[in-house]
C-alpha cells in the first residue's frame, strides 16, 4: 500500500486576531516582531569586529471596539547589546518602554478622525512615519526621525492629532508637548555664540504630513507607512510635511545673551512602488529632500551630522526579482544620502547596497547590507556589513 502524500507546508500568514463579535467588525489584533543584527566592522588596527544586537523587540495590540473608537498600545525595546545588558535586567537599555499609547474617535467617516496620547502620527516625511515591519532596506536612516531626543520620545510625541482622506489627499496633523529631557541636556551641553543646543522647557510642537495618492490608495487606519508592498499594490504618491517648534533651541548672541531659536523642519518626497510585468517582479523607489533649521550651526549632542541644521537628499531604489519555485524572493536595493550641514564645510554622504531575501514576505526575511559612510568632519569612510534576521507575526 502506497503511503499517503505528505501535504505541503503552509507558510501563509494569518493575522493574530481575536474576534469580539460574530462578523469580526469588533476585534483585537496582536502583532509582535523581533529584528536581530550581526554587524561586521573594522577597528583602528584593521581587525574585523563582530557585534550582535537585538535591534528591535516589540509587541503591539490595537482594538476596534466599535466603528467609532480605536485604541492602540505598543511597547518594546531597541538596540540591546552586551553593554546594555544587566545580570537582572535592571539597566535602562534592557527595559521595555512604551512606544505608543493612543485612542481615536471617528468624527466623519474617512474624512476626519481625532485622537490623542503618545502617538506616531508624525510630520515631515513618509519615512518619518515608516513602519519598522516592512522597511525596504535594512533600516531607515536616523535623520528621518530627526526629533528623537530633541522634542519627542523615540519618534513619538505626546499630544493630539487629526487624520483623514479628502479624496486622494491623505493628511495627518498634530499639536504636541515637547520633551524637556533632551539628549543635549543629558550631555550637559550649553548654548554658545552662534551655536544652538536643544535645551529648553518644552513648549508646543506642531507637525503635519500630506500626500496625494495618484494610483492605489493606502490605508491610514494606523500611522505606520509601508516601505515596500513587494508588488502587492501599485502606488505613486507625492508628499510634503513639516514640524515647527517655536523657541525649541537656544544659542548666544554677540553680547553673550541667550537667544531662543524657532525650529522648523520640512521635507518633500515622492514614492513609487508597483509590480513589474506578470512574473512577480516589483520596483520600489523613494526620493526625499529635507531642510532642517534647528538654529545656528546646530548638531545633535554637539557632533552629529545626521541630525543638524542643513539640507539632506536621500534616495532608495529596490527591485524584487521573480519568486523562486519555493515561494521565496530576492530584492536587491541601493540607498544613498548626501548631507550638507551648516556647521561643516564639506558634506557627508552614505551609500548602502544590499538585498532582502523574503522567506515569507516581510513576515520572515533576511537582509544583508554593506554600508559606507563619510562623515562631514573627515574624508575617512566607515564601512560595515550587517545581516538582519526578522520575523513578525
Amino acid at each position: 500500500q502506497e503511503a499517503a502524500a505528505k501535504p505541503a507546508e503552509d507558510h501563509s500568514y494569518k493575522p493574530l486576531t481575536l474576534k469580539l463579535n460574530e462578523d469580526g467588525s469588533k476585534y483585537i489584533r496582536f502583532i509582535t516582531w523581533h529584528q536581530m543584527w550581526t554587524t561586521f566592522s573594522q577597528d583602528a588596527n584593521d581587525n574585523i569586529q563582530t557585534e550582535f544586537r537585538l535591534r528591535r523587540s516589540r509587541f503591539l495590540a490595537f482594538a476596534q471596539v466599535s466603528p467609532r473608537f480605536l485604541i492602540l498600545t505598543h511597547f518594546g525595546l531597541n538596540n540591546l547589546t552586551r553593554g546594555g545588558m544587566d545580570a537582572t535586567g535592571q539597566l535602562a537599555a534592557a527595559q521595555l518602554f512604551m512606544h505608543d499609547a493612543w485612542a481615536e474617535y471617528r468624527v466623519v467617516d474617512k474624512f476626519l478622525y481625532i485622537g490623542g496620547g503618545l502617538h506616531y502620527w508624525n510630520g515631515i516625511s513618509r519615512l518619518t512615519n515608516q513602519s519598522t515591519l516592512n522597511i525596504m532596506s535594512l533600516d531607515a536612516p536616523r535623520f528621518n526621525w530627526a526629533t528623537i531626543g530633541t522634542s519627542d520620545q523615540f519618534a513619538r510625541h505626546l499630544g493630539l492629532y487629526a487624520k483623514g482622506k479628502l479624496g486622494r489627499l491623505d493628511y495627518r496633523v498634530s499639536v504636541n508637548e515637547a520633551i524637556a529631557n533632551t539628549l543635549d541636556g543629558a550631555r550637559g551641553l550649553k548654548p554658545a555664540p552662534d551655536t544652538a543646543v536643544y535645551v529648553n522647557d518644552g513648549g508646543k510642537v506642531y507637525s503635519g504630513y500630506f500626500n496625494y495618492q495618484f494610483l492605489d490608495k493606502e490605508s491610514n487606519k494606523l500611522p505606520f507607512m509601508v516601505g515596500t508592498y513587494i508588488g502587492k499594490k501599485k502606488v505613486f504618491n507625492i508628499g510634503a510635511g513639516f514640524l515647527s517648534h517655536p523657541g525649541g533651541s537656544t544659542s548666544l548672541d554677540g553680547s553673550g545673551n541667550e537667544v531662543a531659536n524657532d525650529v522648523l523642519l520640512w521635507a518633500a518626497d515622492a514614492y513609487y512602488d508597483a509590480p513589474v510585468g506578470s512574473n512577480g517582479s516589483a520596483i520600489s523607489a523613494y526620493l526625499a529632500f529635507y531642510n532642517f533649521n534647528f538654529g545656528p550651526n546646530y548638531q545633535l549632542t554637539g557632533s552629529s551630522d545626521l541630525v543638524a541644521t542643513g539640507n539632506i537628499l536621500y534616495g532608495q531604489l529596490g527591485f524584487a526579482l521573480p519568486a523562486f519555485s519555493n515561494g521565496t524572493q530576492l530584492m536587491p536595493y541601493v540607498t544613498y544620502s548626501n548631507r550638507s550641514i551648516e556647521a561643516a564645510a564639506d558634506p557627508a554622504n552614505q551609500l548602502g547596497v544590499g538585498f532582502n531575501y523574503f522567506i515569507s514576505g516581510h513576515n520572515a526575511k533576511v537582509t544583508v547590507e554593506y554600508n559606507s559612510n563619510k562623515p562631514a568632519v573627515t574624508t575617512d569612510r566607515t564601512n560595515i556589513l550587517r545581516i538582519q534576521g526578522m520575523i513578525f507575526l
